[in-house]
């Protein structure tokens, strides 16, 4: 049969109208809107054209809960969500006609994998093992975040390097050492190594007693030692000084707590002790430089030993004493203030050899027969602290040979 060609360009075609017999002379004009359809030679009419074509085929969308699936699955982080979101972009793929199947099969299969690893690693305690290495990474310091009371042992028992992680343990068993007291750092900038050091050395010794009120009741191997922050973990917010008394050798030959303050002892044996703590925290600020380097600063510590041990006998003498101690500490007594008329020559010394002279003879009485028996009167401690230089012994060089040497520190 003869079909009509397309439109031409000048010809648009109408997809809705239905195409029109050429006309010829003699034609019917059509009936109603658009008349009767032309014959074919079978009788049926021409087909219009179909609904208007889209210039291009737009692609279904990926289905974005498929590519939280994947996400999750490859991260391995929360893999049960994981997995509920790959069946759940699977169903809504098929329901919708999106693209993504792929994503989420693969996010479903991984975090499976790591599901089945999550059930593994908490049947077998690693997982806990792992949460905990964890939270110490975050705290930053965490291993070195202890408290006043808490016993540790250092690794390898070394006070005298950088420590970077310390171990807690029970003050029942055997330790390294026991924290006696933790000193805030002020500042938002690291004051830098020798100021950290300085304000260690004071806060430290000033706060043993606090916690031991009685030196002489600390086992002889056991020092002052102190945890500093550096410029490197100031950075990652180390703001504290731990005072420590430790075991020096590191054998862990602490057992117990060390933990004696105020409360345990009665009032005659706390007038004793506050007095004499008090002299041993002037002797323990001894000028670092040698007497014969800077003979007036060596002066004017002497003299403020002097004052110290005038303000004590004072507060001695004061004091109501039980009748087995009276005698005894009557003796520490004059001891005392013999010693204090040599720090007077020492104070007013004219060179170093003199200062030395009288520095020997004002430091006779320091834990002398005398202190030994008011002590023992009082049913105190009667062994004596061990000093690493011995005191005393006139060398005037600045190491802290007076009562109260031997501390020592340690880098954080």
């Amino acid at each position: 049969m003869s079909i009509p060609p397309p439109p031409g360009p000048h010809e648009p075609q109408d997809p809705f109208r239905a195409p029109q017999a050429p006309s010829s002379p003699g034609a019917q004009p059509p009936g109603g809107p658009y008349g009767p359809y032309p014959q074919g030679p079978y009788g049926a009419p021409y087909q219009g054209w179909g609904q208007g074509y889209t210039p291009y085929n737009r692609q279904a969308p990926v289905n974005g809960v498929a590519i939280a699936a994947l996400v999750l699955g490859v991260m391995c982080f929360l893999p049960a969500v994981g997995l509920v979101l790959g069946v759940v972009a699977l169903v809504q793929i098929r329901r919708r006609g999106e693209r993504g199947k792929p994503l989420a099969i693969v996010g479903a299969a991984l975090s499976s994998l790591g599901l089945a690893l999550w059930i593994v690693s908490l049947s077998t305690g690693a997982a806990s093992a792992l949460w905990d290495g964890f939270k110490e990474g975050l705290d930053g310091t965490a291993s070195l975040s202890l408290e006043k009371g808490d016993c540790f042992d250092v690794p390898g028992g070394d006070f005298d390097s950088e420590i970077y992680d310390v171990d807690t343990v029970p003050c029942s068993g055997a330790h390294d050492a026991e924290v006696f007291a933790v000193v805030p750092v002020a500042g938002d900038t690291f004051p830098g190594d020798g100021r950290v050091t300085d304000l260690a050395e004071d806060r430290c010794w000033d706060l043993q007693t606090a916690y031991a009120t009685d030196p002489w009741a600390l086992p002889g191997t056991v020092s002052v030692y102190y945890l500093t922050p550096t410029g490197d973990t100031w950075e990652f917010g180390d703001r504290e000084i731990t005072c420590a008394f430790a075991d020096e050798d590191g054998s862990g030959a602490l057992t117990g707590s060390l933990r004696a303050d105020a409360s345990t002892f009665d009032a005659d044996q706390l007038a004793f002790l506050h007095a004499m703590n008090a002299i041993d925290g002037v002797l323990y600020q001894e000028p670092d430089d040698y007497a014969e380097d800077d003979l007036g600063t060596s002066k004017d510590w002497a003299r403020d030993v002097h004052d110290a041990l005038g303000t004590q006998v004072t507060a001695l003498r004061g004091h109501t004493w039980p009748a087995a101690a009276q005698a005894p500490v009557a003796a520490l007594i004059k001891d005392m203030t013999a010693a204090q008329e040599e720090w007077t020559k020492a104070a007013a010394a004219d060179d170093a050899d003199a200062y030395y002279t009288y520095y020997e003879a004002g430091y006779e009485y320091v834990d002398g027969d005398t202190t030994v028996g008011a002590r023992r009167a009082l049913r105190l401690a009667t062994t004596p602290p061990a000093y690493d230089d011995g005191s005393g012994d006139g060398s005037g060089d600045g190491s802290g040979d007076g009562p109260g040497d031997g501390s020592g520190d340690a880098s954080v």
